[in-house]
C-alpha cells in the first residue's frame, strides 16, 4: 500500500501544481497559516461574543462538514473511472487494465486525502495558531488537544462521505435510506435541539473533557477511542462495498438533441452547445448533484444564522436582504459543478473555442439556477415573516449570481476547482467576493434603522457589480481566446 500511495501523493501533487505552478501550489499553506495567525491574534474579540465551548462546537461542526464534502471518493472515483477514455488517467483507475484491485486503490485514495488535505489546511492553520502564542498566550497543549479532535471530527466527516458514497454504488434505495438517517440525525441535534452534538461527534465530546474545558483524561480517551473505531468500521464497510469490477452502465437513449436544439433557437450561434450541455446534465445525474451541492450551504447558512440568533442569544439582525446576498455568492458552486460534468479534452477537435463554450455555461447558470435561487430567498421570507424586502432582495440575488459566476469564470475558465487552489488567483477571487458580500452584508444590517439610505447604498452597490460583470463578460474572449481544452 506504501507505494501506491506515495503514487498518488505525486499524482495529486502534479495535477494541481500543473494548474498553479509548484511554488505557488507549495505556497498554499504559508497563506492558510498567515491566516490562521491574523484570526487567533484578534481571536479576543471573538470571545468577548462568543463563549469558547460555543466557539469549538462551531469549528468541529465546520470541520465535519468539510470532511463530509471531500470525502465522496465513491462518486469521484466512479466519476474517474467512467473517463478512462480520456487523455489523461488515473491510478484509482488502473485496476480495470493492470492486475490491482479496485478496493486497495479506493483505499489508497481516501489516504491519499487525508494526507494531502491534512498537510494543506489543517497543520498549516495549527502552525498558525502556535506562532500566535507570544501575543495570546494560548498554551500549546490546549492548540495540540484541538488539533487532535478538530482532525478526529475530519476524519469521521471524511470516512462518512466515503461509506455513504461508496452506498450510492451498490444501492440507490441504500444511499437514499443512509442520507435520510444521517440527515435526520443532525436535524434532530441542529434544528430540534433534541440531542447534543457531542453525541454525534465523539471528537467534541472528548474535546470537551480535556483542557481548557475540562479535566477528564481516562473519560477522553475512551471517547477518542470510539471515534477512531467509528471511522475504522466506516473505512473497512465503505472498502468491502467498493465493487471489483466496474462497468459503467449501458443506457439506452433517445435522440433528444435535435428538439432541444430547436426550443433554443433564440440563442444565436450557442444553441447547439448549450442544446448539448443541457442533456449532459440530463443524463448524467450532474442536475440532482447541482441542487444538492447548493441547498446543503444554503441550510447550513440558515442553521448557523437561526444558532447565532436563538443559541447564542446574539442580537443580529438577518433579514431577507442578508440571505440575498449570501445565495447569490453561492453560485460559484453550481458553475464549479458545471464544468465537472465531462472532460472537455474532446472538444479541442471540434470546431469551438474555449471562451465560446465558457459563454454557453454562463447561459446555462442562467437558466438553470437563478430561479432556484430567488425560490430560496421568497421562500426563507416566507418562513421569517419578512417579505417586506422582497423586492430589494431579489434585484440582489440576480445580479450577485451572474457577477459571482461570471467573476470566476473570467478568473479559472473550464478548471475552477482546479484554479482556485493557485494562491494568486484564489486571492483574487477572495477580494472580488469578499468586498461586495460584506458591503451587502453590512447595509442589511442598517435596512432598519434608515431604509432610504440602505437601498441607495445597495442600489450603488448592485450598479457596481453590474458594470464588473459587463467588463469581465467581455473580457473572458482576450483572457482564454489562447487557451486549449485540456489546458
Amino acid at each position: 500500500m506504501s507505494w501506491l500511495l506515495r503514487l498518488m501523493l505525486k499524482e495529486e501533487f502534479r495535477v494541481h501544481a500543473s494548474y498553479s505552478g509548484q511554488t505557488m501550489f507549495v505556497s498554499f499553506p504559508f497563506i492558510i497559516t498567515m491566516f490562521s495567525l491574523s484570526i487567533a491574534v484578534t481571536s479576543g474579540r471573538l470571545f468577548a461574543y462568543t463563549p469558547l465551548a460555543d466557539a469549538i462546537l462551531l469549528l468541529h461542526v465546520s470541520v465535519f462538514l468539510y470532511g463530509l464534502s471531500v470525502g465522496a471518493f465513491g462518486f469521484l472515483g466512479r466519476q474517474y473511472l467512467e473517463r478512462t477514455t480520456g487523455t489523461r488517467n488515473y491510478l484509482v483507475a488502473m485496476p480495470g487494465i493492470l492486475p490491482m484491485r479496485f478496493r486497495r486503490t479506493f483505499l489508497g485514495m481516501f489516504l491519499r486525502d487525508v494526507i494531502f488535505y491534512m498537510v494543506l489546511l489543517l497543520v498549516p492553520a495549527t502552525v498558525g495558531l502556535a506562532l500566535s502564542i507570544p501575543v495570546t498566550h494560548f498554551r500549546l497543549t490546549s492548540i495540540g488537544v484541538l488539533f487532535g479532535a478538530a482532525l478526529l471530527s475530519f476524519l469521521l466527516g471524511m470516512s462518512l462521505s466515503f461509506f455513504v458514497s461508496t452506498v450510492y454504488m451498490r444501492s440507490r434505495g441504500g444511499f437514499v435510506i443512509a442520507v435520510a438517517g444521517v440527515s435526520a440525525l443532525f436535524a434532530a441535534a441542529g434544528a430540534a435541539r433534541a440531542i447534543p452534538f457531542s453525541w454525534i461527534l465523539p471528537s467534541l465530546a472528548a474535546h470537551e473533557l480535556l483542557p481548557p474545558l475540562g479535566a477528564d483524561a481516562t473519560g477522553a480517551a475512551a471517547l477518542l477511542s470510539l471515534g477512531l473505531a467509528i471511522v475504522a468500521a466506516l473505512i473497512g464497510g465503505a472498502v468491502v462495498l467498493v465493487p471489483e469490477r466496474f462497468e459503467p452502465p449501458s443506457v439506452a437513449a433517445r435522440n433528444e438533441l435535435p428538439g432541444i436544439i430547436a426550443r433554443l433557437d433564440r440563442f444565436e450561434g450557442y444553441s447547439a452547445l448549450l442544446g448539448k450541455e443541457l442533456l449532459d446534465f440530463q443524463r448524467s445525474g450532474t442536475y440532482a448533484k447541482m441542487f444538492f451541492s447548493f441547498v446543503t450551504p444554503l441550510l447550513l447558512l440558515s442553521f448557523t444564522a437561526w444558532f447565532v440568533r436563538h443559541g447564542l442569544q446574539v442580537p443580529v439582525g438577518f433579514n431577507t436582504v442578508f440571505y440575498a446576498g449570501m445565495v447569490g455568492f453561492f453560485g460559484v458552486i453550481l458553475y464549479n459543478w458545471m464544468n465537472n460534468v465531462d472532460a472537455t479534452d474532446y472538444l479541442s477537435t471540434v470546431p469551438v473555442s474555449v471562451p465560446q463554450v465558457i459563454r454557453t455555461k454562463l447561459i446555462a447558470f442562467l437558466l438553470m439556477t437563478t430561479w432556484i435561487g430567488v425560490g430560496f430567498v421568497v421562500m426563507i421570507a416566507w418562513l421569517n415573516a419578512d417579505t417586506r424586502l422582497l423586492w430589494l432582495a431579489i434585484p440582489i440575488v440576480v445580479v450577485t449570481s451572474l457577477y459571482i459566476v461570471v467573476m470566476t469564470a473570467y478568473l479559472t475558465g473550464l478548471r475552477t476547482s482546479s484554479f482556485l487552489f493557485d494562491p494568486g488567483v484564489l486571492a483574487r477571487f477572495s477580494v472580488m467576493s469578499m468586498l461586495p458580500d460584506f458591503g451587502l452584508t453590512i447595509l442589511s444590517f442598517t435596512i432598519d434603522r434608515d431604509l432610504r439610505l440602505s437601498a441607495i447604498g445597495i442600489g450603488l452597490v448592485l450598479a457596481i457589480l453590474g458594470a464588473i460583470t459587463y467588463i469581465l463578460l467581455k473580457g473572458i474572449d482576450a483572457k482564454w481566446r489562447g487557451t486549449e481544452f485540456g489546458e
